[in-house]
């Protein structure tokens, strides 16, 4: 995506860089900045790391589902069910709780928050 890539001050990877075996995308590959500046959800490049004011941008919770960690579990998200509260990056696990996130976001936010120094630790469960 040529809009975020020049947004995004990342650096090229050289053909010997790999990422490492079993490591997890977050976001299934989707680029977290599109979701602020394009408005929708874009896949990423490999081409690209993620550099440009990574905590500005990153998903919180390391792009797990917000409201799973809200309730004390540790899920993978869907990119394309995100919420942008409080200038930060929400991702869910489905795009239908999107509104529940929406219209009680802080809630959600504050449990979260208090639960994610635990739930970082657990195992990833089932999706």
């Amino acid at each position: 995506m040529l809009s975020t890539a020049a947004i995004v001050a990342g650096a090229q990877l050289s053909e010997a860089d790999t990422r490492p075996t079993g490591r997890r995308t977050a976001l299934s590959g989707y680029d977290p900045l599109s979701h602020f500046t394009d408005g929708r959800p874009e896949k990423g490049s490999d081409v690209f790391l993620f550099a440009a004011d990574l905590e500005r941008h990153a998903p919180r919770y390391s792009g797990f589902c917000a409201s799973g960690v809200s309730k004390g579990y540790k899920i993978e998200s869907d990119p394309e069910a995100w919420v942008i509260a409080n200038g930060k990056l929400y991702v869910l696990m489905l795009k239908e709780r999107v509104p529940d996130f929406q219209n009680d976001a802080a809630a959600f936010v504050d449990k979260a928050d208090a639960n994610w120094p635990q739930v970082r630790n657990l195992p990833i469960g089932p999706r």
